[in-house]
């Protein structure tokens, strides 16, 4: 149960920051280093749901 709930966190989290970064890229444009970080928030978020989600399946939590 533990592990669903992280994984909804973490999807949750890159929701949040795609929306962070639809904002930077139409307020700042190309003056702000702020879309780079919430793109390099977005991948380390994207490479942990996939480890979960590997997690998961492995030790059979998530898939009958």
């Amino acid at each position: 149960m533990l592990l669903k709930v992280l994984i909804a966190l973490v999807f949750l989290a890159m929701v949040a920051s795609l929306a962070a970064g639809a904002g930077f890229l139409i307020r700042d444009g190309s003056e702000s280093r702020r879309l780079l970080v919430s793109l390099k928030i977005r991948v380390a978020l994207a490479s942990t749901l996939l480890v979960l989600l590997i997690f998961g399946f492995y030790f059979g939590s998530l898939g009958g």
